[in-house]
């Protein structure tokens, strides 16, 4: 299907045309409880057991707002530097769709809770953007639809459908930007850019795991070309739930060169949504976009008001955390990083996990190691963000801790790391688990290393003869045979005081 579509040339499509971009960037947030009731509010579970007649929409079941939804959501509209309000209300944003159970979705519309902010967003080279925000808006997440059969697992082609309501009602902030212009060949890399940068401060606030392999940050992105001479933007388009930062950054392009044929075809864009294919990074029609009119937004009935005092917003303002790029440009004073050092650090994704595993108690150059170094190839391995991984900077701190100490060797580290990476629990949990201990005995290592020696007493031979590297085959042999949690320097020191010693 893909080779159908004609595409134009991206030097040419920016020669001709002007992109403009806004982004809608939807943030699960990491509250116990949902967003209007009790049920538990947690990733997975068995199909539609994390659910209640007040998110299944049943007659009669009243919603509650979660207080600690409504405070995460103030926290991340001042760190975007918005405007607080001092009242709003939700709305039914009514339309329909299988997985939405009540037939409308509890939003806000005009009155948002978050408003008139900004994000200064640095690209690749160095370079900063200021990203204007329009608003952000608390709603309700949707379940999820698994459409069986059919070779693309969307609606289009399958034999049947399920549906899983756990994640209906799931509390979520909506971030949407102010028309991004001015970008030109660079808009797509400012796209990817501005949900990486939005992502490391909604971390950093600790609202939100913002796991977008798991649906818990989607961005939508909208995409339009205007003539270089035109005054009105063009005719836009919505792609709709990226999710990945390399996506984001590839829908955009795709779509700029995608409309760009369109028009100097002759053609016109339709106003309509788009899927995104992650096998190849083509976009791929949706439904026609509706408009605000369509979804015919009035007051919540069910819902009272919000109105934050100033007390409470001041409050909130001063439990802000260390701002990702204020941490970063800290750490490069302490640390004594270079531009580059640092660069590299914020390009492979490690920058803010290497401070947070030192801020956890781990020295910078145990830290950058193990995560430039080990945890990077387990990401690629895994093909996702490193910042994905299964594993905390605290965990990995303490792996360093209990290396250091020696109680672990660096291969047992490892040994400890991937453990935790594969579920097993905690770093001290997996060490019981895998039976995973330095062997520092002095008895237990002699023993083994007597049986080395006289297993190989060539070896034995050239170590009195002076050639002292010899040793190091008997340390091998050691470390086999502990299984590797014998101390190999310790091992080394045994060697040598046995042979200098018979």
């Amino acid at each position: 299907m893909t080779a159908l579509v004609e595409l134009l040339d991206y030097d040419e499509v920016i020669s001709r045309f002007d992109p403009v971009l806004g982004l809608e960037v939807h943030v699960e947030m990491s509250t116990a409880t949902k967003m209007f009731c009790g049920c538990v509010n947690r990733f997975g579970g068995e199909p539609n057991t994390h659910v209640c007649p007040t998110c299944l929409g049943m007659p009669g079941a009243l919603p509650v707002v979660n207080g600690k939804a409504v405070e995460s959501a103030m926290r991340i509209g001042l760190a975007l530097n918005c405007e607080i309000a001092s009242w709003c209300r939700f709305a039914r944003k009514n339309y329909f769709y299988p997985d939405m159970p009540k037939n409308f979705q509890t939003s806000q519309y005009d009155e948002p809770i978050a408003f008139n902010g900004y994000l200064d967003v640095p690209l690749d080279d160095g370079e900063v953007v200021r990203v204007e925000i329009e608003r952000a808006h608390m709603e309700e997440d949707t379940g999820k639809s698994l459409h069986v059969g059919g070779a693309t697992g969307r609606i289009h082609g399958a034999e049947h459908s399920l549906l899983d309501y756990n994640r209906a009602g799931v509390p979520l902030i909506e971030i949407v930007t102010k028309p991004i212009t001015g970008m030109g060949a660079r808009a797509p890399e400012v796209a990817r850019a501005y949900v990486t940068a939005l992502r490391d401060l909604l971390r950093a606030l600790d609202v939100s795991d913002v796991r977008m392999d798991q649906g818990s940050l989607r961005c939508d992105a909208n995409i339009s070309l205007m003539e270089k001479t035109a005054s009105e933007f063009g005719t836009r388009t919505e792609t709709k739930n990226v999710n990945s930062l390399r996506s984001v950054e590839r829908a955009v392009r795709y779509e700029m060169t995608r409309q760009g044929a369109v028009l100097v075809g002759g053609g016109t864009i339709k106003q309509e949504t788009r899927h995104f294919q992650e096998s190849d990074g083509s976009t791929s029609p949706g439904r026609t976009k509706e408009t605000a009119e369509d979804y015919r937004y009035f007051p919540e009935p069910d819902l009272v008001p919000i109105a934050p005092t100033r007390e409470w917003v001041e409050q909130l303002r001063q439990t802000l955390p260390e701002l990702p790029w204020e941490r970063r440009k800290r750490i490069k004073d302490e640390w004594g990083l270079t531009d580059e050092e640092l660069r590299d650090l914020i390009n492979t994704g490690a920058a803010d996990l290497v401070a947070a595993t030192v801020d956890a108690g781990a020295a910078p150059g145990e830290a950058r190691s193990w995560w430039v170094q080990y945890l990077t190839q387990q990401a690629n391995t895994r093909e996702v963000e490193l910042a994905e991984l299964p594993i905390k900077p605290a965990q990995v701190a303490r792996v360093i801790e209990l290396v250091g100490s020696g109680e672990l060797t660096n291969k047992m580290g490892r040994e400890v790391v991937q453990g935790v990476l594969d579920g097993e629990g905690e770093p001290d949990e997996v060490v019981d688990k895998r039976g995973l201990k330095v062997v520092s005995d002095d008895s237990a290592l002699l023993t083994a290393v007597d049986e080395a020696l006289a297993g190989a007493p060539d070896v034995a031979d050239k170590i009195r003869g002076g050639k002292v590297q010899a040793a190091g085959a008997i340390v091998g042999a050691v470390m086999k045979a502990t299984k590797g949690q014998a101390d190999a320097k310790r091992v080394r020191e045994l060697i040598l005081e046995r042979v200098n010693g018979s």
